[in-house]
């Protein structure tokens, strides 16, 4: 359990009576979010906060054991609780396969072949273009429609009072409104480097660490859940955060 560390400086603050509930990068670890979803219903039983929102900051699938079944219950949470679903950079990946399947040997080297599996398909890395356009009809024709949709639909950024919500980060020194979006899904070491404050205070992904990093500019909440078994929760309410 992480509570934050920006208590020497002016604490970023949600809008009176809502809570966030943050998770990100799940990659395909459908036990792991279910666990999390029942810590959410808990706490919110427990206290009832007037306004909750969920959170989810990308890459749901590629990698871990169970893409399918991740995408299942991140559909079926969307019609019970209020959420919010950005785009990690495996969605826009796999998205760009679904337009181009030459991209597929890179996509298998990204973990896509655990998402074929757990659609019921196998392939061999080494597949000829001929055979990646067979693979790729064969995916789409044996995914629900509502996971393709789900996919295509996703949105880059959130923003909740001082909070700005991201699958990546944001380049330094230049103002949220104008990030790139390559930028957002994929940007590291510029961003991860940075002291600077980036005009609100971000919380991110992508880039696996041993606990959440509650810092002050910034709090990464991967923890590498496909390799590690740890997929972290974080709690918004006010001036306080607490990642679990």
């Amino acid at each position: 359990m992480v509570t934050t560390s920006t208590q020497n400086s002016p604490r970023p603050m949600l809008p009176n009576g809502v809570r966030i509930y943050a998770l990100s990068d799940i990659h395909g670890c459908a036990h792991l979010l279910e666990q999390m979803f029942a810590v959410i219903d808990a706490d919110m039983a427990n206290s009832r906060p007037y306004r909750a929102i969920e959170v989810f900051l990308g890459d749901y699938i590629d990698r871990g054991p169970d893409s399918r079944h991740t995408l299942d219950l991140l559909i079926d949470r969307s019609r019970r609780r209020n959420t919010v679903f950005l785009k990690g950079n495996h969605e826009a990946y796999f998205t760009s396969v679904l337009d181009d399947p030459s991209r597929t040997g890179d996509w298998f080297q990204f973990g896509g072949l655990q998402t074929l599996m757990s659609y019921g398909i196998s392939a061999t890395p080494d597949l000829s273009k001929d055979e990646q356009s067979d693979l790729v009809r064969e995916l789409t024709s044996t995914m629900p429609p509502q996971h393709i949709a789900f996919l295509r639909q996703l949105r880059p950024t959130f923003t909740c009072g001082d909070f700005f919500f991201v699958h990546a980060g944001v380049r330094p020194g230049i103002p949220l409104s104008e990030q790139r979006e390559q930028d957002l899904l994929w940007i590291r070491d510029e961003f991860l480097q940075s002291k600077k404050r980036f005009g609100k205070y971000v919380v991110h992904g992508h880039t696996p660490v041993r606990q959440a990093e509650l810092l002050e500019n910034r709090a990464n909440i991967d923890t590498g859940a496909y390799a590690t078994g740890n997929l972290t929760l974080l709690s918004i309410q006010g001036n306080s955060m607490l990642a679990i």
